[in-house]
Parts: C-alpha cells; sequence; structure tokens
C-alpha cells in the first residue's frame, strides 16, 4: 500500500485504519483513492458515509456464506458509518439475471414479503439493528411510472449492457434474454441514487450491478459511490462456494451444537480462511493465533476457537460452551487432527453403500448392523435410518469411536 495513499492528502491513523478494515478479505476496492477521499471529508466533517447492501430476499434462509458482505458492514458500522439495508422488493419482482443462463422466474409479493421479514430478522444477528437503515426499493421503483421507466433507460446503450458476461455467453448461444432483464441492473443502480450512497457492497457476481450505481449517480449529477466487492466463501468441502444445493453450508438459524461440528468438520487450511472472511478478531489477532499454531499449538485449538465465536454469535456464549461439551461428549474428543478424505460419486448414495465403498464397514449388511445399533454418526448426528440417502455434498462419518471419514460425494 502507498504510504502516502494520495498524494498531497493529509491522511489520519483513523483513515488508514478505515481503509484496513475496508479492505480485509475483499477481493475489490473501486477505486481506493475515492473511498480514502470519502473517509477523509467523512472524519473531518464528522459526518458518516452512506453504505449500502442491497439483497433481494428470494430465499428466506441465510448461510454463513450470506455472513460474509454482512460482516463487513458491521465492521463498517462499528466505525461509526451509516449502514442501510436495502430490500429489493421491487428489483425481485423483476428478477436478477447474475450468472443466469436463463430467465430467472419472478417471485410474487407475498412471497417477498415473507422473505425478506425472516432474511431481516436473521441479518440482524450479524448487524447493529439499532444502527441499521431498513430501505425497500419499491418506495421510489413504483413512483417512476412508464415515463421515469423510459428515461432511465435512456442512460445506458444496449452495447455497454451486452458486454455483460452472462448476457454476452446467452446471445452468443442462442439463449433468450428478456428485455426486462435489462431493467433489473438499471433498477439497481437506481437505488444508489435514490440513496445518495457513498459505498455499495456486494459478491464478486455483482460487479456489473454495482458498477451500474456509479454510472447513474454520474448521471443524476451526484458523486459516484465506491463500490466493494466480497469473494464467495467456500463451503464445508473447500471447493465449491458455500451452497444449500451442495449440501456444504451452515444455516445460521441451525441449532448450536450442529453448528458447532460443523465448523470443527473443516480443514485447517480452510480455517484460516473463514478466520479472515467470518470471524470479527483482528487481523493482527489471527496473525498471532498463525504463529501459535506454526509454533506447535494444535490446529484443533484454533479452530475450537472459531467454532465457538461463530455459534455465539448466532446463539449465545453459553450455547457455544454446551455445544462444545456435547461435541466432547459424544465424539471423545471430536474429529480427529487427522481423518482420512475421499470423494466418491453416485449421489445420491444409500448410507449403507457409502460406509462400504469408505471403508468404514466391510459389507453393506454390516453397515445395517452397526445404524441399527447406533453406532454411526453423520456430522455428529446419530444415523437412525438405514435407509438413509445422501445427496451430493461433504460429510463427516463416524463409526463407533475410532473410525472417521470426510467424504464428498457427487
Amino acid at each position: 500500500m502507498n504510504h502516502d495513499l494520495i498524494p498531497g492528502v493529509t491522511v489520519s491513523d483513523g483513515v488508514r485504519e478505515a481503509l484496513a478494515v475496508t479492505l480485509r478479505g475483499c477481493e475489490e476496492l473501486i477505486p481506493q483513492a475515492d473511498w480514502v477521499r470519502k473517509l477523509v471529508r467523512s472524519e473531518l466533517s464528522e459526518q458518516p458515509l452512506r453504505i449500502k447492501l442491497g439483497l433481494d430476499p428470494t430465499a428466506p434462509d441465510i448461510h454463513l456464506g450470506h455472513t460474509v458482505v454482512l460482516n463487513k458492514l458491521r465492521h463498517l458500522q462499528d466505525l461509526g458509518h451509516q449502514v442501510i439495508f436495502l430490500i429489493g422488493d421491487f428489483t425481485s419482482l423483476i428478477g436478477d439475471p447474475s450468472g443466469r443462463n436463463s430467465t430467472r422466474p419472478a417471485l410474487t409479493p407475498e412471497q417477498i414479503q415473507a422473505n425478506a421479514q425472516t432474511y431481516y430478522k436473521q441479518a440482524s444477528l450479524v448487524l447493529d439493528p439499532h444502527k441499521t437503515e431498513i430501505r425497500y426499493n419499491s418506495e421510489w421503483s413504483l413512483p417512476l411510472g412508464a415515463m421515469g421507466m423510459i428515461q432511465l433507460a435512456a442512460k445506458y446503450t444496449v452495447a455497454r449492457m451486452m458486454e455483460r458476461n452472462d448476457f454476452h455467453d446467452r446471445f452468443k448461444a442462442g439463449t433468450p434474454i428478456s428485455v426486462h432483464e435489462f431493467l433489473y441492473p438499471l433498477m439497481q443502480g437506481y437505488d444508489s441514487v435514490a440513496l445518495k450512497s457513498d459505498l455499495e457492497l456486494g459478491g464478486t457476481d455483482q460487479k456489473f450491478n454495482l458498477l451500474m450505481g456509479r454510472h447513474l449517480q454520474q448521471e443524476y449529477g451526484q458523486e459516484p459511490q465506491c463500490i466493494l466487492t466480497m469473494p464467495l466463501l467456500e463451503g464445508l468441502d473447500g471447493v465449491d462456494k458455500m451452497s444449500k444445493s451442495k449440501n456444504n453450508y451452515i444455516g445460521i438459524a441451525e441449532d448450536a451444537n450442529t453448528m458447532f461440528a460443523k465448523v470443527l468438520s473443516i480443514s485447517d487450511d480452510l480455517m484460516w480462511r473463514w478466520y479472515m472472511l467470518l470471524s470479527f478478531k483482528s487481523m493482527a489477532e489471527i496473525d498471532v493465533l498463525k504463529a501459535q499454531v506454526q509454533a506447535g499449538l494444535n490446529p484443533k485449538q484454533a479452530k475450537v476457537m472459531l467454532a465457538k465465536e461463530i455459534t455465539a454469535r448466532f446463539h449465545s456464549a453459553a450455547a457455544a460452551e454446551a455445544a462444545e461439551q456435547d461435541f466432547i461428549n459424544r465424539s471423545k474428543g471430536g474429529v480427529p487432527d487427522e481423518i482420512a478424505e475421499l470423494a466418491l460419486s453416485g449421489a445420491p448414495l444409500a448410507i449403507s453403500a457409502l460406509l462400504k465403498a469408505a471403508g468404514l464397514a466391510p459389507s453393506t449388511s454390516e453397515a445395517g448392523r452397526l445404524i441399527e445399533g447406533g453406532g454411526v454418526r453423520i456430522d455428529s448426528s446419530v444415523v437412525s435410518d438405514k435407509g438413509l440417502k445422501l445427496d451430493a455434498g461433504t460429510y463427516v462419518v463416524q463409526v463407533g469411536k475410532r473410525k472417521f471419514a470426510r467424504v464428498t460425494l457427487s
């Protein structure tokens, strides 16, 4: 990082700290110099910056992958800036085409409202609800009307729109693109105009839409926002992004014992990635912990600390302590430091076939007997159904007290 940050601009230690908080774990900050100028102005004027996150409530439940951006919001919120949690009740009616190879089905207003209520309740476990401004983009999108929508559409060209990767790829492949899908990035960008945002956050897949906000703010005579993209969190398998469809996720509404056990199931390498993106510890604290592990501290102790921190955030410190004790009681020390890892295909796969293929049972019939005797666990939960079939995903499978395997099923 340039020591001077911006030539000719005096930058205080407070601004340097705010920039470091902003950059932690991020993919891109565009443009960084503009963000530093905004931070300097905010400090001098004692006026908080307006930081926006827009979310379409397309599903009611949040997993840890969704909290990567929420964590960043909370860090900036703790620095004193104004966080705007924008619920895209209007844009949900269009459907975000980002990363899609087909037109996305729109939700009904009733589905959107129900999802939004659940979504914000869960997000409030990360954000400080007393310092969060909640807005719905129908406030300014509906009053636009047909005339306003046409005037907005005139501020961007079709050629620029077709530079977007998913539109370009679909057009090249002859896959239909509905005209209304062009309106989505325009409407998301107009949200930034309506809210006069200084910074907008999003995943790496939202970069085009975030840049649209900068463009439209300039078109409307506003100072353009900066954009901050955050990476997509790898799931329990350490390979694919966290996703319910991959069954490699931890839902923030899951019970404390399950949450704790799932965090402990991740690899040591993935643990540090999760520390950076999910922990509220400072990077200095994490660096000290990493140095302790390199000096001989058992990595499991660091992983237990992470599991307790995450579990406490979504439940309580007492629940995290109880989850740790439950894990110890049920698995006699939990997942071993050295655990066999293997990949199997054929999902959905019967549990008995999986046990045999993983070398945890000599035959499917013996696997059935082990299940009947309560000796088989999946992610620390006892398996009682011999007919259980496992979907694609990553699982820590335990037979008896000493046989373990981390199985990735595809």
